[in-house]
Parts: C-alpha cells; sequence; structure tokens
C-alpha cells in the first residue's frame, strides 16, 4: 500500500542516505518501459502483418495457407487487443494468437490434435500419395468436367501453386477477375463433385 503522502496527493521529499564519505545516495526512481504506442490498426497492421506472415510461412511452406492464417491471426485479435497497449505487448499478443491459430490450423488438417510427433505419425501423416489413387483419379475427374477456364485457373492457383498476379499474368486478365474466376470455379468444382460422388 502506498504511503499516506501519495494517497491523498501530496509530495514527499526523497528519502536521501548518506553513505559512508558523506555522499548522498538515493534511491533508484522508476521509469516506464516500452511506452511507445501504436497510434490505430492500420498501423499495428502494416508492422507486424509481415512478421506474422513469415511465421506462418515458416510453419506451413504454403503460401496461400501463410497468407489465410496471416488474415485469420489479425481477425482473431481485432477485438480483444488494445490499441492503447505498448507494441512490445501487441507483438507477444500477436504471436500468442499465431501460435493458436496454428495449433488449430494443424489441428483441422491432420485430423487430430498435435501435442507431440513420433517418426510413425509422421510417416503416416505424410506419406507421399501412390500415382493413381482414389483421390487423384476423382480430383482429375472433377477438374475435367469443368468449363476449360475455371480449370485452368485452378490448376494455377492450386496444382501449380501460382500467386493470384501470376495466374492473372498468365490468363491475361485481371487480378479482380482471378478472384471471381476462381471462386466461380471453386463453386462449380463442388457442384461436380457432388455429382460424382451421387
Amino acid at each position: 500500500m502506498l504511503p499516506y503522502q501519495f494517497r491523498v496527493g501530496r509530495k514527499v521529499p526523497e528519502p536521501a542516505d548518506r553513505a559512508g564519505d558523506g555522499a548522498v545516495v538515493r534511491p533508484a526512481r522508476l521509469h516506464l518501459v516500452g511506452d511507445d504506442v501504436y497510434q490505430d490498426w492500420d498501423a499495428i497492421y502494416r508492422d507486424n502483418v509481415d512478421r506474422v506472415y513469415r511465421i506462418m510461412f515458416a510453419k506451413v511452406g504454403n503460401r496461400a495457407d501463410a497468407e489465410d492464417l496471416t488474415e485469420e491471426v489479425f481477425l482473431a485479435a481485432l477485438r480483444p487487443l488494445r490499441v492503447s497497449a505498448s507494441v512490445g505487448e501487441v507483438r507477444a499478443y500477436l504471436l500468442t494468437v499465431a501460435r493458436t491459430v496454428l495449433a488449430g490450423y494443424w489441428r483441422r488438417t491432420l485430423g487430430r490434435p498435435v501435442t507431440t510427433l513420433d517418426d510413425e505419425q509422421v510417416a503416416e501423416v505424410f506419406a507421399p500419395a501412390e500415382p493413381g489413387t482414389r483421390s487423384q483419379a476423382r480430383a482429375e475427374a472433377i477438374l475435367a468436367a469443368l468449363p476449360a477456364r475455371y480449370r485452368r485457373v485452378l490448376e494455377l492457383r492450386f496444382l501449380a501453386a501460382c500467386t493470384l498476379k501470376e495466374a492473372a499474368a498468365e490468363l491475361g486478365v485481371t487480378v479482380g477477375n482471378v478472384k471471381v474466376l476462381q471462386h466461380r470455379a471453386l463453386r462449380q468444382a463442388a457442384v461436380v463433385a457432388g455429382r460424382i460422388e451421387s
């Protein structure tokens, strides 16, 4: 509890001790650490998006998933994170959210909670797909049933791992058009997949 003088707002002179040689020794003063804060959410995003993206890319090794996970981190942090928090607190919080989002990603991707990975689990989950498997035949059947333009955009984005800009250059359209084509192609592929399974 603070001394009475501080509670009522009066200043109290600092205590001074005398060292053996007669010099005045004052106690160390406290100071604030990390008082630099971000101006707004835009500043938080601009300063941290590359850092979070690099973490996600290093963990998943896939540009598209890393972009999606980075977006998920910032969306998850949007409501609970105070803009008035210091830069260090913001970075620490974003790192914690990134870990949680990454854990959820691996849980969804692998279909089981990831606590430890032993060699057998890694070999089982990441075993290379055998050519001519059922899933490969199914994917080929779905792509074959799509119109040529839809098939090409899906091949570029998911099989060739092209960025939106690269796919746009390859198709000779704008980035916005590639997004629309990809969305429509995925919806059409879902319809085709439903027909194939029935």
